[in-house]
């Protein structure tokens, strides 16, 4: 995708307002392609190279084939095209329709001009998105999970895997739980020169003490009743590979010395022997705990700590790349479509927004939750935001007003007027920060003010 020329297919009946719309965009940057009507738009499209145009910008009402009919030429043709519906006030079921359709959003004619170039804006991100969520799937080749995500964060991640991963130094990866630890951990692996050998994986929060001892230094016959034979430890099974010790925070501290003496002289005493066993392991752990405190507090050893941590990876927590959200609900339906042997083929932008307002405690594996059980529950291949759970959509706007708020008036749509209001007067008339303290996207407050007359306010 070339990011330097956006490229955007207008498609409307009406000269004067293609004209308009030409001027707007292309003082905004953008190049834009013009059709007046839905065949001449095909025969446009037919003219331009596969990644273009990057969004369509179509009239709902035109002569011969209407914006609908278009929307599933275009999507027929290019399939992931973002298309941006431009439909009269009055006909605004019409557009909503057919977002269920895939339809990217919409927007009433005439647009403000701030609105038009933002969700364009919005759109065209959205594209940029998906084409790199397809390279990352390429550049995978089919060896395993990747990291998604288009932001900084997870960029800066990215390249700390490329650095360190051929390298033989310990690593030490930090993060929430839910971030993608094990991914990184993988990628370390398939980054060094012991690809081909082995990556073991221990979670030391889910054994015992004395189990996770003989899981990672084994045992000889007769070390304990029912050891009727030998039995190698992890640190042997990964002999030339990669071992990755997971919730490292969670190790009980007779252990945690006992590993420290095989990082040191890589060796290791099975539960039983009288004779040290020689390793040749990488080692790689992670924690979603904070090690400074705990080795504060007594619970981690200082040394044990600088011989796992010769570099450290730190995985920023979803909450603080919202930017990610579409690539991630990209890339995580298309692996539960095919799991769940359902297609998805788009998410409203309502589902979208209600996603980037939600704090993620969970993180990425919460998310794969939720758009697991929406998909499950989708009968159409559209996700919308009625399929979210309650915790994700959040109070409505009127329930957000708090117990400070006047009383109510007579009826629910003078009282969904006057919380505009004070919305509005409360944020001196900013839209973008009444949206956000409303709980509703830019898009929803433009209809209600538009619904109850207060544009011009």
């Amino acid at each position: 995708m070339n990011d330097d020329i956006r490229t955007v297919l207008v498609v409307d009946d009406e000269a004067g307002h293609r004209l308009m719309v030409r001027a707007v965009l292309e003082d905004a940057g953008w190049n834009v392609l013009e059709a007046g009507s839905g065949e001449a738009a095909l025969q446009v499209l037919s003219r331009q190279p596969g990644g273009l145009p990057h969004v369509a910008l179509v009239d709902m009402r035109m002569p011969g084939m209407d914006g609908l009919t278009l929307l599933r030429e275009l999507h027929a043709r290019r399939p992931g095209l973002p298309v941006v519906l431009l439909t009269a006030f009055g006909s605004v079921g019409t557009a909503v329709e057919a977002m269920k359709h895939g339809a990217f959003d919409y927007l009433t004619k005439p647009a403000d001009n701030e609105e038009l170039k933002a969700v364009l804006d919005k759109s065209y991100e959205y594209r940029r998105l998906l084409d790199e969520n397809d390279r990352l799937r390429r550049r995978a080749g089919g060896e395993g999970p990747v990291l998604v995500g288009a932001g900084a964060g997870m960029n800066r991640v990215r390249e700390l895997i490329d650095q360190a991963g051929p390298s033989e130094a310990s690593v030490l990866i930090l993060g929430e739980s839910g971030t993608g630890k094990e991914l990184v951990a993988e990628g370390l692996h398939r980054a060094s020169a012991r690809a081909a050998r082995p990556l073991i994986k221990v979670n030391c929060a889910a054994l015992p003490e004395n189990l996770l001892e003989s899981e990672l230094f084994g045992y000889v016959k007769g070390a304990f009743t029912g050891a009727i034979k030998d039995k190698p430890g992890r640190f042997q099974l990964a002999a030339g590979g990669t071992l990755f010790l997971d919730e490292i925070g969670e190790m009980p501290a007779a252990l945690q010395a006992k590993l420290l003496r095989a990082l040191q002289e890589k060796v290791v005493e099975p539960l039983g022997g009288v004779k040290a066993v020689e390793t040749d392991v990488r080692v790689v752990a992670a924690t979603n705990r904070d090690l400074a405190a705990e080795i504060k507090a007594g619970r981690f050893r200082e040394d044990l700590y600088y011989r796992l941590a010769v570099l450290e990876i730190a995985i920023p927590p979803l909450r603080d790349r919202v930017e990610d959200l579409p690539l991630l609900v990209s890339h995580l339906l298309g692996k539960l479509g095919r799991k769940n042997n359902k297609e998805i083929r788009s998410v409203a932008p309502a589902f979208l927004d209600a996603l980037s307002h939600y704090h993620w405690p969970g993180n990425v594996r919460e998310l794969e939750n939720v758009l697991e059980r929406a998909l499950i529950l989708s009968r159409s291949d559209v996700l919308g935001p009625e399929l979210l759970p309650p915790q994700i959509l959040g109070p409505q706007p009127e329930q957000a007003q708090g117990p400070a708020a006047p009383a109510a008036p007579a009826s629910l749509e003078e009282a969904e007027r006057e919380a505009l209001v004070r919305a509005l007067g409360a944020h001196g008339g900013h839209r973008e920060k009444t949206a956000d303290a409303l709980g509703i996207s830019r898009r929803t407050l433009q209809y209600k003010l538009k619904r109850f007359g207060l544009t011009r306010r």
